[in-house]
């Protein structure tokens, strides 16, 4: 899985918008993955589905760049949580490499920085 994949079901109330592209990583053995726009419960499906694609696509270590989210709830912190541990399961590890004030914020008051980056 390579390339850019977007969430634009307009039936859904604040999943479009959202989008998730992954190219090679920086390292061997690992895959970049940027997501983009608002992240909150009508679109975690999406972003989960999208994250463990990658994960079984390739064989790699997934750093995540979050830095172009507006927007992050629990509900999005829990899908990079449940990413975290299918990774886990699979022997590789997801990090999250850059995010913005906002996913900051929400990863230093839920404390899950530490394991998450």
């Amino acid at each position: 899985m390579n390339g850019t994949v977007q969430d634009e079901r307009p039936d859904i109330p604040g999943a479009a918008g959202l989008e998730v592209g992954v190219t090679p990583g920086p390292l061997p053995g690992t895959v970049q993955v940027v997501v983009s726009g608002e992240i909150d419960f009508d679109n975690t499906t999406f972003l989960r589905e999208a994250l463990i694609a990658v994960l079984v696509s390739h064989r790699a270590t997934l750093l995540v760049d979050l830095e172009r989210v507006t927007f992050c709830d629990c509900a999005g912190l829990n899908t990079f949580l449940t990413a975290r541990h299918a990774a886990l399961q699979a022997g590789r590890s997801l990090h999250i490499t850059a995010e913005g004030r906002r996913v900051g914020r929400l990863l230093n008051l839920t404390d899950t920085r530490s394991l998450l980056t």
